[in-house]
């Protein structure tokens, strides 16, 4: 058993075929489901008055499930104590691995196809009610469906995201180093018809804009939107440093070279801005952002 209860710091209710179960996510990420809902999830009954002890009352509704089966009677016979702060009170509950569910359904049926189940009419949906369960969670994984409805997946979704921000970006930015090749603007002019005088000579202003779309808003998820809070534009088209001067040197200044070695091959082999865009969505697609398949496309 868990030597201090853990904390449930998101809940829902998930509802699987003909039952709902109440489920949590722990402060350690653990997803789970008391044992009253896993009773309740076979529809078993659960008897708190008669029996106080949680486990023993799980333990002996469904330990025949366990036979044969080691992990699944070690994981029954360890149960999670967690708080849910919703609940009140100071005694704390036993949770079980959500993940352990489909396994239990599937030991039910293989008990039940050689006629081991318990007799009794307590028993007797036991295994039509595994069915329905697995079928609920055909199509889709019990970890997302719980996610999804105890809210925890934009909370995990922002977690990941700030993971990549921390790998590529630094707190503070770094001194300027050239980055991009002059080739790139190069090849830029080239797809856009622009007349070419060399790095010396002022770019357009919109060269800023094709950069941010080509380059920083296709390196990693977020990256263009952190970039911009960070570094923000102090006069119309001008910022304090470079975008690239919060890049990690580990992981951002790695990721943005080979990036643009990726960008200027796609450039290199498209005769206009349309066909080379088109390259671009198709090898390096923003989020939300149309596929173009190419139908008979000629060079």
């Amino acid at each position: 058993m868990e030597k201090t209860p853990l904390k449930s710091l998101h809940k829902g209710v998930l509802k699987l075929g003909n039952v709902e179960l109440e489920c949590h996510v722990l402060e350690d990420g653990r997803r789970i489901f008391s044992s009253r809902d896993f009773l309740n999830a076979f529809g078993l009954k659960f008897y708190p008055k008669d029996t106080p002890r949680e486990l023993k009352i799980f333990l002996e509704k469904i330990k025949f499930i366990s036979i044969g089966n080691n992990n699944l009677s070690n994981a029954l016979n360890k149960p999670i104590k967690f708080r849910s702060d919703e609940k009140g009170g100071n005694l704390p509950s036993n949770g079980y691995l959500a993940d352990l569910l489909p396994e239990i359904c599937n030991a039910i049926l293989a008990l039940a196809e050689n006629k081991m189940l318990p007799v009794g009419s307590e028993y007797k949906d036991v295994a039509k009610q595994s069915r329905k369960l697995l079928k609920s969670l055909a199509n889709v994984g019990l970890i997302a469906l719980i996610d999804e409805v105890t809210g925890y997946q934009e909370y995990r979704d922002k977690h990941a995201l700030q993971d990549i921000l921390d790998k590529y970006l630094k707190k503070e930015y770094a001194a300027w180093a050239k980055r991009f090749p002059d080739k790139f603007y190069k090849e830029m002019f080239r797809l856009k018809k622009w007349e070419w005088h060399g790095m010396k000579v002022n770019r357009p202003g919109v060269v800023g804009t094709y950069t941010k779309d080509i380059v920083y808003n296709r390196l990693a998820p977020g990256i263009l939107a952190e970039l911009e809070q960070r570094n923000p534009t102090i006069a119309p088209g001008k910022r304090k440093v470079k975008h690239h001067q919060w890049l990690t040197e580990d992981i951002g200044h790695p990721a943005l070279a080979e990036h643009l070695s990726a960008v200027l091959a796609l450039m290199q082999i498209s005769k206009d801005w349309d066909q080379f865009h088109r390259h671009l969505i198709k090898v390096y697609p923003q989020v939300g952002e149309q596929l173009i398949l190419d139908i008979d496309e000629e060079d």
